[in-house]
């Protein structure tokens, strides 16, 4: 075989090689989204980029058992669809993702049971619509989020490992909820099943 011919079977070669990495990577989930999700059931928070789960992290969650939450000190973790508005360092947690708890759907079921006023609900719809915080000072509780569990002692990490002990919160080790911080930021979606 001559040399000329070698080398235009290379040049094909690798431009064919170059092609199909192409299509490759255009059908890969590079691009997509960092979210999260919430198993209840489980106690498991899995971190999600598209379909793929790349991480995933056993929880402590309300001490108020499974459902979702309906009011102010009922100690329940949420269920819904929300977004993280604030990460923040906190003194008592190590750190705190706050959630845009109450959607829109918690606001509608407590206008329902007639918990909120219309407006109350008017002010819950038009933070999300608007992308602000909404109220937390309603009835319905506020200040929930993902964090860590503070200053880690052999009793806490006991009971971190054994119960849910949070106010309605989803709390980490303190380096699970630093390593989960390198995946999320302010807008990441988080889903929360029973």
């Amino acid at each position: 075989m001559n040399i000329t011919l070698m080398k235009n079977r290379l040049i094909i070669c690798l431009t064919a090689l170059l092609l199909l990495t192409k299509t490759v990577e255009a059908n890969t989930p590079f691009d997509d989204p960092i979210s999260l999700l919430l198993s209840q059931s489980t106690h498991t928070l899995y971190v999600k980029k598209g379909r793929f789960i790349v991480k995933s992290y056993k929880v402590a969650l309300g001490s108020g058992g499974r459902g979702g939450k309906v009011r102010e000190g009922d100690a329940r973790t949420p269920v819904g669809d929300y977004r993280i508005t604030e990460v923040r360092n906190s003194d008592r947690f190590h750190l705190f993702f706050r959630l845009n708890y109450p959607n829109i759907q918690d606001a509608k079921r407590a206008l329902d049971d007639k918990l909120i006023t219309r407006q109350d609900y008017r002010d819950v719809l038009d933070a999300h619509v608007f992308g602000r915080q909404p109220p937390q000072n309603l009835v319905l509780g506020g200040a929930i989020g993902i964090h860590g569990i503070g200053v880690e002692t052999e009793e806490k990490l006991k009971i971190h490992q054994n119960i849910d002990w949070t106010g309605g919160c989803i709390a980490l080790r303190n380096k699970e909820v630093e390593e989960l911080s390198q995946y999320i930021a302010v807008g990441t979606e988080i889903k929360i099943v029973k």
